[in-house]
């Protein structure tokens, strides 16, 4: 496949993806920019370590706007909390080249991914149960 289709396969999904895939996707590239600014700390890259940890931040900081305290304003708190810690320790990471940091904000996304994506494997269970009951 060429990169030329594969961007335009990447956008279908995303186009066409649930709200809870799309929070799911987030997570996965916010994991993933802060693996690869890890990758780039160890080879002392300090660009490229920067270039990537601020697209996580980006991500987190979606993340945090996305949030509609009117449906769980509980939640949204404890969750605005956590996304302000993790980029706090993304900060933290890039500017004193901390890798504790950095894995402790990924291990932090890492959780809250896996926690959505339970959710969403449970919605999806429920819609299908309710299909089957409704044919």
């Amino acid at each position: 496949m060429s990169s030329n289709g594969y961007a335009q396969y990447q956008q279908n999904n995303i186009l066409t993806a649930s709200p809870s895939k799309l929070l799911i996707m987030a997570y996965d590239g916010a994991i993933k920019f802060s693996r690869v600014a890890g990758e780039k700390m160890k080879e002392n890259n300090l660009n490229e370590q920067s270039i990537n940890i601020n697209k996580a931040i980006a991500i987190v900081m979606e993340l945090v706007s996305t949030l509609k305290e009117e449906v769980d304003p509980l939640l949204v708190n404890r969750l605005r909390s956590l996304y302000a810690y993790v980029v706090e320790k993304l900060g933290m990471a890039n500017l004193e080249q901390d890798q504790a940091a950095l894995a402790e904000a990924i291990n932090i996304l890492s959780e809250l991914r896996e926690a959505w994506a339970e959710c969403d494997r449970k919605m999806q269970a429920e819609a299908q149960a309710q299909q089957q009951v409704a044919a």
